[in-house]
C-alpha cells in the first residue's frame, strides 16, 4: 500500500466554536463510488463491518445503534443519500458526528466527516489526532471496501499490527498536528499534544484501544 497516496488524499481541518467550548475535526476524502452506495457503505448495518465495526440499532432517524466494542447513541437527523448525524456516546462523554456525502459525478463521491466534542482536559492532552487518526482508519478501511472490495477494516488484519499500519498512524499524528497549528493553536503544543496521541497508538499493536474523544 502506498501509505503516502492515502494520507493525501484526506483533507484535514480543525475547528473550534465561537464560545471557546467545542471543537470540531473535519476529514474529507473523495471516493470512485456512486453516491447511493457510498450512502449505503456508510448506513447498511450489513456493510458496515465490511470495513468498519459490526453495528446493531435502529439505523433511522430517531433510532439508536451501538458500534460493537465501541460508541453507541441515537440517529439525530438522516437524509438520504445526502447526510446523517448522530450522537457518539463512548465511556462516559458525548459528542456528534455529522457525516455529508457530495456527487461529484455519477460515479464519484466526496465523503465528509465532521466530529464535534468538548474542549476540556482530553483535547489538551491529545488534540485533534486522538479522533483524527481513528477516523482515518476508517476512511482507509472505505477505500479499500470501495475499491478491492476488502471485508475486513484495516486495523483488524495483519497489516494492521505492521510496522506500515504504526507509520500510517504516526504520520496521520503529525498531519493532525500541522492542523492543529494551523487553526491556531500554539504550534509547540500542538505538536506536543500529537507526540502523546501518536505514542498511545503506536507503543504496542496489542494495547488496548487508543484514545476516543
Amino acid at each position: 500500500m502506498d501509505i503516502q497516496q492515502r494520507l493525501d488524499a484526506v483533507g484535514r481541518s480543525v475547528g473550534i466554536s465561537g464560545a471557546g467550548d467545542e471543537t470540531a475535526v473535519t476529514l474529507t476524502q473523495d471516493y470512485d463510488a456512486p453516491v447511493e452506495d457510498l450512502w449505503d457503505a456508510c448506513t447498511s448495518a450489513e456493510r458496515l463491518p465490511r470495513w468498519f465495526l459490526p453495528v446493531t440499532g435502529d439505523l433511522r432517524e430517531g433510532g439508536t445503534y451501538q458500534l460493537e466494542g465501541n460508541a453507541g447513541g441515537r440517529v439525530l437527523s438522516c437524509d438520504p443519500p445526502n447526510s446523517f448525524r448522530i450522537t457518539w456516546e463512548f465511556h462516559g462523554s458525548a459528542s456528534e458526528v455529522e457525516a455529508r456525502l457530495t456527487a461529484l459525478s455519477d460515479t464519484r463521491t466526496r465523503f465528509a466527516l465532521t466530529h464535534v466534542a468538548p474542549l476540556n482536559d482530553f483535547w489538551a492532552e491529545f488534540g485533534p489526532g486522538a479522533t483524527g487518526i481513528g477516523w482515518e482508519m476508517g476512511l482507509l478501511g472505505l477505500f479499500l471496501h470501495l475499491s478491492s472490495g476488502a471485508d475486513a477494516p484495516p486495523e483488524t488484519t495483519e497489516w494492521g499490527r505492521s510496522e506500515e499500519a504504526r507509520r500510517f498512524m504516526e504520520l496521520s499524528g503529525r498531519l493532525w498536528g500541522e492542523a492543529h497549528a494551523a487553526a491556531g493553536a500554539d504550534p509547540e503544543e500542538a505538536a506536543a499534544a500529537a507526540g502523546r496521541t501518536v505514542a498511545f497508538y503506536t507503543a504496542d499493536p496489542e494495547a488496548e484501544a487508543a484514545p476516543e474523544a
